[in-house]
């Protein structure tokens, strides 16, 4: 059998191998509900987002992994295929440029970025949209090391409202998660959460939600979604803010509108009326000029 021919069927073998590795790493990303989600925190239908986000994570893994596997299967290819036989003398034959692999080379990359760069930002454009008014909006404030929460008048909302986190300390016992500072949200309401800082950056993180955005002082960043599904989630500072950081935490209720209105009116009984906007904000760079 010539040299030629037993390169040629190395290469068919490689090539059917490579093929099936692909097509068995795709029919594994459906083999628990844990993979189908790529290991996110939280699951599908949590809000009018999570699942967008979902998808472009798991398929640019799916994408990523197949490109690896075809690149590893090529390399595997040439180290077999030109690898220096038994007998063999001297250099192979030296080539200074091969101008259709140059052209591959640049045009397979370039492509992959286009596409991953035009589905990230399709769905970038979707989760940030904010043409439509919101049907409830709040304006959520850090502060080293607590939360305020202003429930601003709207649609849904009839009066001002704002609810006060207390500072927080390290005290080395248990997180009593009752006591947290926590954000009220009707189900299937559309919500924008007005993200501001007191002092210095936060950033406002609940993992379910698979959104994370910064909160930077004199600049107001948005998050606008939809919650679908009433239950209670956690929510953190995901910026080193300071001493407390760790301790800087919240949480998240979903609840029928009912269930919002009631707190809403709790909150107009305690006397939590008007909003504690940025007259209580820190920022020393800016009261230095006053």
């Amino acid at each position: 059998m010539s040299s030629q021919n037993r390169t040629g069927s190395r290469r068919i073998k490689i090539t059917s191998i490579t093929g099936l590795a692909v097509a068995g790493a795709l029919v594994l990303t459906g083999c628990s509900p844990e993979v189908a989600k790529g290991w996110l925190p939280t699951e599908r239908g949590t809000t009018s987002n999570t699942d967008r986000i979902m998808d472009l994570w798991v398929n640019s893994w799916i994408a990523a992994l197949a490109v690896g596997i075809i690149t590893w299967g090529l390399l595997v290819w040439c180290i077999i295929a030109y690898r220096r036989r038994k007998g063999t003398t001297g250099f192979p034959k030296q080539l200074s440029y091969n101008l259709p692999l140059e052209v591959f080379y640049l045009t397979i990359p370039l492509f992959m970025v286009l596409v991953f760069f035009y589905f990230t930002d399709q769905d970038q454009r979707a989760i940030d949209d904010r043409s439509q008014p919101a049907d409830v909006t709040i304006d959520v404030r850090g502060k080293q090391w607590a939360w305020d929460f202003n429930y601003v008048k709207g649609s849904v909302i009839t009066e001002d409202l704002h609810e006060a986190g207390v500072q927080a300390h390290l005290t080395g016992n248990n997180v009593d998660k009752d006591k947290l500072p926590t954000l009220y949200l009707p189900v299937n309401k559309s919500v924008d959460l007005e993200l501001n800082s007191r002092d210095v950056i936060h950033s406002f993180w609940v993992p379910a939600f698979l959104q994370k955005r910064d909160m930077i002082p004199g600049k107001t960043n948005y998050i606008r979604l939809t919650p679908t599904k009433e239950g209670t989630y956690d929510g953190k500072c995901a910026e080193l803010c300071g001493e407390y950081h760790s301790e800087m935490l919240f949480r998240v209720k979903v609840v029928s509108e009912a269930e919002f209105q009631a707190h809403m009116d709790q909150l107009r009984q305690s006397g939590n009326t008007g909003l504690l906007d940025s007259k209580y904000d820190r920022n020393p760079n800016l009261n230095a000029k006053n």
